[in-house]
């Protein structure tokens, strides 16, 4: 019987495609893998951690404990934990929490491989064992971040910026797609900077053009896009490449010159109106997906009032809004005092989604009528769950669709939108 290894993955869709990295490398070696499991057969377990921000970083700590229980009482018999909470905290983890095997850094995958008892292949590098429904795939582009924002731990975890090279990418996608994927979610910290290292210029419009060739590709989305020195080619194709989803994750953060100043984010706030603006002129329908931070470190009431002004302008289609939340080692932590009351940093959260709900609510019934191709992805009860090309999986809005015929996971047909709440669509398959 083959032995059974549990993969346990936290955090980020980028964390999601080294685990899958990692089952496919132990899959071919003659390895039986199961994801996020309870299965009581897997006696060897890998742990992906996050150690992003502190939720997630307790969240990792309290999964690892957890497991780590289960071996005391015998329940398993190897526990090894991997990722960015390790490559942080290998040596406070391993004093700490002496149940665990060994700890593993973000890029210890052929260690990994080898402790639990199999070899690494080379040859297998651009394998993947999908976690994701068969229809759609994470495709990671590059490793880390030259930016430095102040606020941000993921160049003291993940390192530079490291590209990987566009054959092996396209190679990866050919793959993708021959197992039947037919959208393609192209993620890297910064999506923007690829090829700079490999290639001495942005070369992120060359692959997208080279992913939309691919037979069976039919939805090339793009996410965690660096809104200073953004590339127009990028724009270009939004607009023009018919297998690109008019759709773009683009965290901003801020919008207060102030405060995109202390986050060092290489950007003012008139440039960060001029990129959205040209983006909404330039890529008719496009749907913009941001993030804010509030409660940074000397953010004025006045600043937070430009805010809320800027997305009541902008009217995001998504939009996600995070409570600073001091991270160690990070410029903010070293050179800036945590200066905002906790109970004010909520409140303003809750001010920006209250707002989002309206304007998303107001989005939402400006589609009641129309006519969109949708991707079906599961079905729920009454509904078939799909969603639109202005809709990435598991952060955006969803289509509850229904058909009195079966619509088969990875189905895209035409729908008609004939309701709206605040984060979901309503619609029926087109001409029924």
């Amino acid at each position: 019987m083959k032995r059974k290894i549990n993969v346990v993955t936290l955090g980020c869709s980028k964390n999601l495609v080294d685990s899958e990295h990692l089952m496919a490398q132990l899959e071919r070696q003659n390895l039986e893998v199961v994801h996020d499991s309870n299965d009581p057969a897997a006696r060897t377990v890998v742990i992906n951690t996050c150690g992003f921000i502190g939720d997630a970083k307790e969240e990792s700590i309290n999964t690892i404990l957890s497991f780590a229980e289960a071996r005391t009482r015998g329940d398993i018999d190897h526990l090894f934990v991997m990722g960015c909470l390790s490559e942080r905290y290998r040596d406070e983890l391993a004093a700490e929490i002496p149940e665990v095997d060994r700890m593993f850094g973000v890029r210890d995958l052929a260690d990994v491989v080898r402790a639990v008892g199999a070899e690494y292949r080379t040859e297998l590098a651009g394998e993947r064992r999908l976690t994701t429904p068969s229809h759609y795939a994470y495709l990671k582009i590059s490793e880390g971040c030259n930016w430095g924002c102040g606020y941000c731990a993921i160049p003291l975890i993940r390192g530079r910026h490291v590209s990987v090279p566009m054959e092996a990418l396209v190679a990866e996608a050919e793959g993708l797609a021959a197992r039947g994927v037919k959208e393609l979610i192209v993620i890297a910290q910064d999506t923007t900077y690829y090829g700079l290292d490999l290639y001495g210029r942005r070369a992120l419009a060359d692959l997208l053009r080279r992913l939309c060739r691919i037979d069976g590709i039919e939805w090339v989305r793009l996410h965690y896009a660096y809104p200073a020195h953004f590339p127009d080619e990028v724009i270009d194709l939004l607009r023009d490449e018919p297998k690109m989803c008019p759709y773009l994750d683009i965290p901003l953060q801020h919008v207060a010159d102030s405060q995109l100043k202390a986050m060092r984010r290489g950007i003012d706030g008139a440039g960060t109106r001029a990129l959205v603006r040209r983006l909404r002129e330039q890529v008719p329908g496009i749907a913009i997906r941001t993030t804010l931070i509030v409660g940074y470190p000397g953010e004025s009431e006045a600043d937070f009032a430009e805010l809320l002004d800027f997305v009541r302008e902008m009217r995001f289609e998504r939009l996600g809004v995070f409570a600073y939340c001091e991270e160690e080692g990070t410029h903010s932590a070293l050179h800036l005092q945590d200066d905002i009351p906790e109970e004010e940093k909520q409140r303003r959260v809750d001010a920006v989604m209250s707002l989002q709900r309206e304007i998303s609510l107001g989005n939402n019934r400006g589609r009641v009528g129309r006519t969109e191709p949708v991707i079906i992805d599961r079905a729920e009860g009454d509904y078939y769950v799909g969603r639109t090309r202005h809709d990435s999986p598991e952060v955006d809005d969803e289509v509850l669709v229904s058909s009195p015929e079966p619509l088969a996971p990875g189905t895209i047909l035409s729908v008609r939108i004939t309701g709206a709440d605040d984060y979901d669509l309503y619609g029926t398959p087109a001409g029924e």
